[in-house]
């Protein structure tokens, strides 16, 4: 049963689609410049290019302090849950919502489409499941959609678990024909022998008529001790009937560039390499930028000499033939987890006089590297730079990695003893006596030995969890500021050979080696453990950099010390708007953030390591002008829309102890 609460085409719509019909006979790029409603949000990131800016301004320094919750909306399906008794659901709702001709589409909590009304949050319609089972019924939530229109037509793409849907936005029902083996959806498993191999919570992106899908294997472990995995190829698909127009190999094939960047045949068996995170595109250009992840088993790659492309790489490719047109690798022979995991931001910047159109991708490293979109060249040098070698049995460490010349690192990278805390000399002591059977080094220093009784391995900064991941990077085109939301978290690689009778490799991560060492709970390095940092990317230099959140100023062993904040380490995403910049705390509910509870022996709450405060920083100088508690910590990218003469933000939130929504903020009414 299809629920559908109004109607919300309206007669200036059709004015609307005769406009855009118009365009799309006399325009010459007309299947890839598309116009939308000034004020709209028509990608998770905002548009295509990603930078996550609205110009609506309605909300600015000057009266941000009278914001409010507006409208909270449920996430949680109850009418779905009610017809399939005991669905159970995770907490981490991902969804930015988008504002398409006067309605808010998202991703509710099971990955169903819901529409619903951008001024109160009241359900238009709600996405139903393919077939009536509790299989079809079960799901998580995505980060987003994907909205295509071409004349009076169009439709509504989505990734929901092995599937992509083509949804009518005004009923939420499939296009029968799309699709050939089943009306309506197009499987997205990269190999039939296994029908649950594919799994995606980002959007896919839309170009032109083609929805471009990253990839990512269903149960991929990046530290196993298999070799073995598909790739994740990148593949774009027809957005009218579904058919797949091309494929681009991550891991190149025989006779295809970059394939002899696999030593040893290592290109016939290797895998992973998705990107699991955001693409953006530049549809003047015909452009799609694909940040890719790391290949199988990360932390050793001695069954995988050479560099491994395009593992760790921004690719360029073609949007109507998928052909590559430029890439980058930013890691060879990956051994950490760096995954370009940030979405690739597009923008126009000056640099010496000069307007080049850039994109800026964040890695998890903790570098921004700036390129030349157009052809790949980057904007300022990035340099090949001698790093440690490796140690490992077998292991053929890559003998340089690239590194940017500008602009900085936007957080800790590498750790020596002058990085270990240092409140109290007790704190300092101990936390030297923690990294006595550690390898510490600069980064790119590589994973080491694991010994029982001895060496217990490399502590790396970032980890491999990154300073930057989906959440990092918002870009504002007015100033040319790009804004870097990180944490700092160090993490333990040791290595050993392998004992179990199913392992394809010689060596891997052991069960028993340990996890960075804290202090009661304490990261042994020094803060700020989450922060804010804007980057010119005029001149490639520094602007301010801020704690996000009070951290653990609560600790026991800091509560007396009269301490600034300390930042706190999770993964909340920027909005830019014309005046201010907006950032939330994380949460608990984030995958990948440490899990609620007790440190053992502490009795010590490791809640310092999210929030439930949403802020306003002022944008050039990063002071916080406003902030207001949510009552739960933010899970998805913050998005803003005007509607009906009014500006909105919508936030994503949720926590392990709160049910998941979507919270509108807003001015009163007697304060516009």
């Amino acid at each position: 049963m299809l629920l559908r609460i109004q109607p919300f085409f309206k007669k200036s719509d059709i004015a609307l689609f005769a406009i855009a019909l118009i365009a799309s006979i006399v325009g010459a790029k007309s299947s890839i410049a598309q116009s939308y409603e000034e004020g709209a949000w028509t990608y998770f990131g905002g548009d295509n290019k990603f930078n996550r800016y609205s110009p609506v301004d309605q909300i600015n320094a000057g009266n941000v302090d009278q914001i409010s919750i507006l409208w909270r909306r449920d996430a949680t399906a109850a009418s779905l849950r009610n017809e399939y008794n005991g669905l159970g659901f995770e907490k981490n709702l991902r969804s930015t919502p988008l504002l398409i001709d006067g309605v808010l589409y998202a991703p509710n909590i099971f990955g169903f489409v819901e529409a619903f009304d951008p001024a109160t949050g009241e359900s238009v319609w709600t996405q139903e499941p393919y077939q009536s089972t509790l299989l079809e019924a079960a799901g998580i939530s995505s980060r987003g959609i994907a909205h295509w229109k071409q004349g009076i037509d169009q439709r509504l793409m989505v990734v929901r678990g092995n599937y992509l849907y083509a949804l009518n936005p005004q009923t939420g029902e499939t296009f029968p024909d799309f699709g050939r083996e089943e009306p309506g959806r197009v499987n997205l498993t990269y190999n039939a022998a296994d029908a649950n191999n594919f799994a995606l919570t980002t959007s896919p992106l839309v170009i032109g008529n083609i929805a471009v899908i990253g990839g990512f294997l269903n149960g991929a472990g990046d530290g196993g001790n298999r070799k073995e995995a598909a790739p994740e190829n990148i593949r774009g698909f027809d957005v009218r009937n579904g058919e797949l127009k091309w494929e681009f190999n991550v891991v190149p094939r025989s006779g295809e560039f970059g394939y002899e960047t696999w030593g040893e045949g290592s290109a016939e068996w290797s895998g992973d390499i998705g990107s699991w995170c955001c693409l953006s595109a530049d549809n003047e250009l015909g452009i799609v930028y694909v940040p890719l992840g790391s290949p199988t088993s990360a932390y050793y790659g001695g069954h995988r000499p050479g560099d491994n492309l395009f593992a760790n790489s921004l690719v360029a490719l073609d949007a109507e033939s998928g052909e590559r047109i430029w890439h980058f690798q930013m890691i060879h022979h990956d051994l950490w987890e760096y995954d370009n995991s940030s979405p690739p931001i597009l923008g126009d910047i000056t640099v010496n006089g000069r307007t080049i159109k850039a994109v800026m991708q964040a890695n998890k490293n903790g570098f921004v590297y700036v390129f030349d979109r157009t052809n790949g060249k980057p904007v300022w040098p990035i340099e090949e730079t001698p790093v440690p070698q490796s140690t490992v049995e077998g292991e053929a460490t890559s003998a340089t990695q690239p590194i940017p010349t500008k602009p900085p690192a936007f957080d800790r990278q590498g750790i020596t003893v002058n990085d270990l805390i240092d409140f109290t000399p007790e704190l300092r002591s101990r936390a030297l006596e923690l990294i006595d059977d550690f390898v510490l080094g600069p980064i790119y220093t590589p994973p080491s030995p694991w010994v029982e009784g001895g060496f217990q391995g490399t502590i790396t900064v970032p980890d491999a969890w990154g300073s930057g991941n989906w959440n990092t990077g918002a870009f504002d085109p007015e100033t040319g500021t790009y804004f870097a939301v990180s944490y700092s978290n160090p993490g333990n690689l040791g290595i050993a050979p392998t004992n179990s009778e199913f392992a394809t490799m010689t060596h891997s991560i052991p069960d028993e080696a340990p996890s960075a060492p804290t202090i009661q709970g304490l990261p042994i390095v020094k803060p700020p453990y989450g922060r804010v940092t804007a980057l010119n990317m005029n001149t490639g230099e520094l602007e301010w950099s801020v704690a996000n959140g009070d951290g653990p100023l609560k600790h026991p062993l800091l509560k007396d010390l009269d301490l600034p904040s300390l930042g706190i380490p999770n993964r909340p995403a920027p909005l830019v708007t014309k005046s201010l910049l907006f950032v939330g705390e994380g949460s608990d509910a984030v995958v990948g953030t440490v899990p609620g509870g007790y440190v053992a022996d502490t009795g010590y709450d490791e809640s310092w390591r999210w929030g439930t405060l949403f802020r306003a920083y002022d944008k050039s100088t990063g002071n916080t002008v406003f902030e207001i508690d949510l009552g739960a910590g933010t899970t998805g990218a913050p998005m803003s829309y005007m509607h009906e003469g009014k500006q909105y933000i919508v936030v994503a939130i949720s926590s392990r102890a709160t049910e998941p929504e979507w919270v509108a903020l807003g001015l009163s009414e007697n304060s516009q």
